[in-house]
């Protein structure tokens, strides 16, 4: 099987564009995943990320997550449980507007430092979407301006943490899913891996390497690509040892952004729906763990004679 995409940003400086431009495409096309390494995000600023979230953690969610599985009576499970994850979240909302003063538990340094990142991650959403443009023949800024609705694009950022598992065949860490929004900025653990992607019918591992992000494509790319790029499955397998930390940034589209397949790439049938953002949400919280075709359809069903913004 080939090997996992990992991509040097740097490239696109020099002799190596077109080749790195082409390593993105093949990504984008043929695995909905990629990791980026020199992407412009400093490797110390990265560690702090990494030291004040694990710090969170032990501090103020790591009893509470006990407390979880003693009352749900996780720890010596006999049967698979289907219905719950093995992990301990925090969500921060940015755009449109931010809920990071509102999130209790937080210390000033923690808050100050999330502010930060997730104004990098969010130059670094911003110039993958036009590099995408580049490669599908869309004009600069076109993926912004879909995903932009009324009051610009959704961004926030789920902070997960995966402790040790006494019974990792019983429970996922996350299960299998993909996700609904754009694109996706994954900040993971170095040392504990555990994230898996469905390639051809396998589960494939995403190597944890250091100080890199990790992309992955949602829903909502693949229905203005008219499934040129597709957004992948993928889950998080408990481990026996050590935390696993992931940092997930999610640039998605506003919520009344009317998505729908780029009129230039829909060269002889639409093959996805127009629809709200908002609309498509409200469906995926009932059905996440589902396969996602059946809500391209059930979109579909409902598809109404929506405006097509000329973006």
């Amino acid at each position: 099987m080939a090997t996992f995409p990992v991509i040097n940003l740097e490239k696109l400086n020099g002799e190596e564009r077109a080749a790195t431009m082409e390593q993105i495409k093949d990504a984008c096309e043929n695995w909905g995943f990629f990791e980026l390494l020199n992407h412009g995000i400093p490797h110390d600023f990265l560690d702090t990320v990494e030291r004040l979230t694990k710090e969170h953690y032990k501090k103020c969610m790591e009893q509470r997550f006990k407390e979880l599985v003693a009352s749900k009576a996780l720890e010596g499970l006999q049967a698979e449980v289907t219905d719950m994850d093995w992990e301990s979240t925090f969500f921060l909302r940015h755009l449109p507007e931010s809920n990071m003063s509102e999130i209790p538990d937080l210390s000033h340094e923690y808050r100050k430092v999330m502010r930060e990142f997730a104004l990098k991650l969010e130059k670094l959403a911003e110039d993958l979407l036009d590099l995408l443009c580049e490669n599908l023949g869309l004009e600069k800024g076109y993926l912004k301006k879909a995903f932009h609705g009324t009051r610009g694009p959704t961004y926030g950022t789920k902070v997960s943490n995966y402790p040790p598992c006494p019974t990792p065949d019983k429970i996922k860490g996350l299960r299998a899913h993909t996700d609904a929004g754009g694109i996706i900025l994954l900040f993971q653990d170095a040392q504990v891996s555990g994230l898996q992607l469905l390639k051809d019918g396998e589960w494939v591992d995403v190597p944890p390497v250091r100080h890199s992000i990790v992309i992955n494509l949602g829903d909502q790319l693949e229905v203005i690509t008219n499934g040129r790029y597709k957004s992948v499955e993928h889950r998080v397998i408990a481990q026996t040892n050590g935390d696993r930390m992931s940092i997930a940034s999610f640039y998605n589209p506003g919520s009344d952004a009317v998505i729908h397949p780029a009129p230039a790439l829909v060269e002889k049938k639409q093959l996805y729906p127009k629809f709200v953002f908002e609309d498509y949400m409200k469906l995926y919280a009932g059905l996440k763990f589902q396969a996602k075709k059946p809500r391209f359809e059930a979109m579909k069903a409902r598809e109404t004679t929506l405006p097509i913004a000329t973006a």
